[in-house]
């Protein structure tokens, strides 16, 4: 358990914080109540459209709110997707570590250059064409 001296549970870093944060804003976003709740803000927002004869103020509460809500959203998702990306790239490094005959040098290419990767790519693509000719080779060899 984490602690300091005095037996208290330490303070939550500002990561751990914003992770936990963006982990429920992400899981309520998906909701199907979050889409009832933005529709029903659209509905009311428009009901009262008449009431403010359409005014440019009027326009302007939705157009802010919406800006403001998509542009922090946008942080929310890409820290979600960066975790996510994270957790497979090392489960898929687990993975190649732990197969008997699997090339270790494969583990964490999300770290090499374009140039490296796209030399890795025509590699595998040079190995699937073997693999493709020799299936068709042992297909048509057979009765």
């Amino acid at each position: 358990m984490n602690g300091n001296n005095n037996g208290c549970p330490e303070a939550l870093t500002l990561n751990e914080r914003f992770r936990k944060f963006a982990l429920c804003i992400a899981h309520f976003a998906g909701t199907p109540i979050a889409f009832m709740v933005s529709f029903l803000i659209i509905v009311v927002w428009a009901v009262v459209g008449p009431i403010f004869h359409f005014s440019d103020s009027w326009q302007l509460v939705i157009n802010t709110s919406t800006t403001i809500v998509t542009f922090l959203m946008v942080f929310l998702i890409q820290n979600m997707q960066n975790r996510d990306a994270k957790a497979i790239h090392l489960k898929l490094d687990e993975l190649i570590r732990a197969l008997k005959g699997a090339r270790n040098n494969l583990v964490s290419l999300e770290n090499l250059s374009e140039e490296e990767l796209e030399l890795l790519e025509r590699q595998f693509k040079r190995i699937a064409e073997k693999q493709r000719h020799h299936r068709q080779n042992t297909a048509t060899e057979s009765p």
